[in-house]
């Protein structure tokens, strides 16, 4: 594409941004009345204050935090040789809210002078965790991002978690991590561009660097260049630049990831050419975003962090980048994993081991006094508030067991799970929906609306999966990605602040205390029928995992048997989503744990993989009942706490 092409497109994005920054100040004051530079508070009208002070503020920022994030992307996707690197994807910006979100509640009269700080602290500590992750596998890109989104997940679940605990701060809070850019002055203006005006002057310094590490590492150590110095010098320039913007406006994701990709696909190859286009492009599209943003909310009176609505760019621009990142093959199970190892006994211990949990559930009590064991009356009491969500948890920890199993198996990638992969976002959009057709959704429509979304997303990522052909690494990111563009519909429906944002706000952290006795047992019944169904398919999973070729030559219905494994799993997700949200992990640990406990075979695994979900959220439930007494925190968050470091962990073991 020639320069005069891509100089007409930047103008014509300009001009259009410019157009609807315009049209949103005409709207509240027109062109004769606006005020005149320098401005005078005293001297002005009320408009002309909120026009002064609010609207054109707005406007700069968002092209200056849209240029800082096009920057620190455009460094990350240099130094990593990565291009779905950003911010966002490498869990920085999560971890910069995360600390933001800890100060506000915690420590407020320390984030008073020093938010920036407290901010670099969280995306500093995330990054690290990444890097050292990467580090394990040579900064592998697929492994980098996987890592980091999944660092951002616990990070994200932690916040929530901590954010549902504080009722007073709730929506503000809500609203701030969805990336709201309203302002009332200058002053953030001021401090991005003196962040920009640093970051763009040391990118600079280190061109030079930068363009000597295409060619590879050894190539660089031959021309003197410290690859350490040069990598820490990089990575911690592209962490500053992403947590002053988090710092400043909350979370805006993606942005990072676009203004990059935005830039080569218009032909742009040279990288000291990218690395200062870059700015200009996340600048531009963030104002674009933005001033989208603003027209909705005068024409529809809705009001959308356009953080969240640049989040829907993501999901979309990662499934798009995919085919182009390269990628070591994913490790996949062989025929000697799938030989049983004969561990009856552990068996033998879950199965004693579920009721004898239920039962101190049922039987305990934490009071302002400490721990005491109900007494007869205070149990009769409590059993019928109690069994309804034991059994509930019980059920759906089954059930998204049963779901991990079927995909780790299906899709051949034993890191795949109903969280991981895109299905429990699915089931969320799938439940927005239906509480938005049905204003007062029963349980009928709420299950048929997630399922039919949960079952929806799994048949996209393995559709694009096949065409693409993927290895079973790239199929997790994929449905990462999805997931990522689920979790920001979610996020723009929950900054709205209707009926609807309560109800997906409660939702999104899952609790057992609304499972009434019909939807216990519905729960429970359903976790029993795709046990058996699985059961009666255990041959089935036994071959499915073994490659392509291998099930066509052993005259295996293929077609068959992925419609009734997805009908299962989507059912199975849908169903339990409804009850722990979409973060739990569950999927993720308990055929991991059955498979490491040596339940290989089949059969097994798929039994012992049930039991341990089961008792996984019953135990889950039983610590999010009693660890904050009196308050209860939300069972799935408390769940994800515990499910995404142990992802992480698999991640570093498997490095």
């Amino acid at each position: 594409m020639t320069a005069r092409t891509i100089s007409s497109l930047a103008a014509a994005t300009t001009l259009l941004a410019m157009s609807l920054t315009a049209y949103v100040a005409l709207q509240r004051l027109p062109l004769e009345d606006w005020p005149s530079f320098p401005f005078d508070p005293a001297q002005m009208t009320t408009d002309q204050i909120i026009l002064a002070y609010a609207i054109l503020p707005r406007s700069a920022v968002a092209i200056l935090a849209g240029a800082i994030l096009g920057l620190s992307g455009a460094l990350l996707q240099r130094l990593l040789q990565n291009p779905i690197a950003d911010p966002s994807t490498l869990g920085v910006s999560a971890g910069a809210q995360l600390a933001i979100v800890a100060g506000t509640l915690f420590f407020p009269e320390v984030l008073d002078g020093y938010r920036g700080l407290v901010a670099l602290s969280g995306a500093f500590i995330a990054a690290s965790i990444v890097f050292l992750l990467g580090w394990r596998r040579a900064f592998e890109p697929v492994s980098m991002v996987v890592s980091g989104l999944l660092v951002g997940v616990t990070a994200s679940a932690v916040s929530a978690a901590l954010t549902l605990s504080q009722g007073e701060y709730l929506m503000s809070l809500v609203t701030w991590n969805g990336g709201a850019l309203s302002q009332q002055d200058w002053s953030v203006a001021v401090s991005l561009s003196v962040y920009l005006a640093a970051g763009l002057l040391t990118t600079l310094i280190l061109m030079r660097p930068l363009v000597v590490l295409a060619i590879g590492d050894s190539g660089a150590r031959s021309l003197g260049v410290s690859l350490f110095g040069i990598r820490l010098s990089v990575g911690a320039l592209a962490v500053v630049l992403s947590a002053g913007v988090s710092a400043a406006v909350g979370l805006v994701s993606f942005i990072g990831l676009a203004a990059p990709a935005l830039v080569r696909g218009l032909g742009v190859r040279k990288a000291s050419h990218i690395l200062f286009s870059a700015p200009v492009a996340g600048g531009l599209l963030l104002w674009l975003c933005d001033g989208l943003v603003q027209l909705l909310a005068f024409a529809s009176s809705e009001n959308f962090p356009t953080g969240a609505v640049t989040a829907l760019i993501g999901g979309p621009l990662l499934l798009w980048l995919l085919p182009q990142v390269r990628s070591d093959d994913a490790h996949q199970q062989t025929v000697a994993e799938l030989q049983s190892r004969g561990l009856r006994w552990g068996l033998v211990v879950l199965l004693v081991l579920v009721p004898v949990i239920a039962f101190f559930a049922l039987t305990l009590a934490k009071t302002a006094d400490g721990w005491t064991i109900l007494t007869m009356q205070d149990f009769e009491d409590l059993l019928p508030m109690r069994w309804p969500r034991l059994l509930a948890a019980t059920g759906a920890g089954g059930l998204l067991a049963l779901s991990g199993a079927v995909l780790q198996r299906l899709t051949g990638n034993p890191m795949a799970s109903p969280e991981v992969i895109g299905v429990s976002g699915g089931a969320g959009i799938g439940f927005a929906a239906a509480i938005s057709i049905f204003p007062s959704a029963g349980m009928l429509e709420l299950f048929s609306g997630a399922g039919i979304g949960a079952i929806a997303v799994m048949i996209v990522v393995l559709i694009f999966a096949g065409r693409q052909h993927l290895s079973p690494q790239r199929v997790l990111l994929a449905g990462v990605a999805v997931s990522s563009f689920s979790s920001a519909i979610l996020a723009a429906l929950l900054a709205v602040g209707d009926q609807r944002s309560w109800q997906i706000l409660a939702w999104l952290g899952g609790t057992a205390s609304t499972a009434t006795p019909v939807s216990a047992m519905v729960l429970g019944a359903l976790g029993l029928v795709i046990l058996l169904l699985c059961l009666a398919l255990s041959r089935w999973l036994t071959i499915m995992p073994l490659g392509a070729d291998v099930p066509v030559a052993l005259g295996l219905p293929v077609r068959l048997v992925r419609v009734l494994m997805i009908l299962a799993a989507g059912l199975a997700t849908g169903a339990a989503a409804l009850l722990v949200g979409p973060l739990s992990f569950v999927g993720l640990m308990a055929p991991h744990i059955a498979f490491r406990a040596g339940f290989t075979k089949s059969r097994d695994h798929v039994l012992m993989t049930f039991l341990l979900g089961a008792l996984l959220m019953l135990a889950a439930d039983f610590g999010a009942r009693t660890v904050t007494f009196p308050y209860e925190l939300p069972l799935g968050l408390f769940a994800a706490m515990a499910g995404a470091p142990y992802l992480i962990w698999l991640i570093g073991r498997r490095g």
